[in-house]
């Protein structure tokens, strides 16, 4: 029964109405075209549930409810590997996922396993993309971190930003994943010149790239000043971060604002480029209460700085919050 239940609020209450067509035979009186367009279909349902309880797990893992994830990774992979067999790089996503769901949970031996699946698949595929690789290096080193071996970790990670980077950009979204998690290796083993240095890299990636998504959505609303506010929300939408992407944002930087306001030796100004870029993303998430108490503790700290150069940027943006409808 619990099993279930936890199987119903992972995934199966979305994906329950879209099995039935998936385990219903197709009928023996079939030509061939029929049977071939009822298998196309079939693949196409499946691809579909797959995407769905891909995403479901992966906002669960990046809000931290590993246990919830568990269900909703593992139809990814059962589906997975009735669309692509069990040895396809296509699995790699849905092993990843479960094995940090593993880990987070405390089950580091099924983490384990699931990992060397992956790793296994990677292997042998020569032809590996790049994204592929750096999530595997980014989940092996989150591993060896929940084991306690910290230099297997840093070796992984370092890996993990190298590809990424690589591929990406050094100041990507994509890379500042793998810099956030060696500051946490970093600061598990009290190094922590290292580690504020990667927190304020971290920061300054989604600080660039919360400020051009703020201005490309200020533009959107410019362009079109007799819009209603609900055709806005719809315009600007289109224009928004992926809930995973959010739900990143809101853990990164929640952690790194906790860790600058808990530091014996304070840094005002990096406490407060923290705040600014939670401001803006509560912003542009339509959390207007929030985006507004932040970005205030965020002006207010400008004001005490010797050098207020960002005083005019929060400013303006607290007039958006403002001016923005509820």
């Amino acid at each position: 029964v619990d099993h279930q239940k936890a199987d119903w609020v992972s995934i199966h209450e979305r994906i329950c109405q879209l099995l039935i067509p998936i385990r219903t035979s197709l009928p023996c009186l079939l030509s061939e075209k029929e049977r071939k367009h009822g298998m196309e279909q079939l693949v196409k349902r499946q691809k579909y549930i797959i995407e769905l309880a891909y995403s479901a797990a992966q906002e669960f893992v990046l809000d931290g409810k590993h246990k919830e994830a568990m269900p909703a990774a593992l139809h990814a992979l059962r589906f997975s590997t009735e669309v692509y067999g069990s040895n396809s790089v296509q699995l790699v996503p849905a092993y990843l996922l479960l094995a940090e769901a593993s880990t987070g949970v405390g089950r580091l031996p099924e983490a384990s396993k699931y990992l060397s699946q992956a790793q296994w698949i990677v292997l042998r595929t020569p032809d590996c993309s790049v994204a592929v690789q750096y999530k595997l290096h980014r989940s092996l080193g989150l591993f060896s971190a929940a084991e306690g071996n910290f230099e297997q970790a840093l070796y992984h990670l370092a890996n993990d930003i190298y590809l990424a980077s690589s591929t990406f950009g050094l100041k990507s979204i994509e890379t500042s994943g793998g810099y956030f998690h060696m500051a946490n290796v970093f600061f598990r083993q009290n190094k922590m010149d290292i580690a504020n240095s990667l927190y304020a890299e971290v920061t300054d990636i989604w600080h660039a790239f919360l400020m051009k998504s703020v201005q490309a959505q200020e533009q959107i609303l410019k362009s079109q000043p007799e819009t209603s506010p609900f055709t806005e929300d719809k315009e600007v939408s289109e224009d928004r971060m992926t809930e995973a992407r959010q739900a990143e944002a809101i853990r990164v930087l929640n952690a790194v604002l906790d860790i600058r306001e808990q530091a014996p030796k304070r840094q005002p100004g990096e406490t407060a480029r923290v705040l600014h870029a939670l401001a803006m993303l509560y912003y542009l998430i339509t959390d207007l209460s929030k985006a507004r108490e932040v970005g205030m503790k965020a002006f207010d700290l400008v004001k005490q700085l010797p050098r207020q150069e960002s005083l005019e940027a929060i400013g303006h943006l607290l007039n958006l919050i403002h001016s923005k409808p509820s």
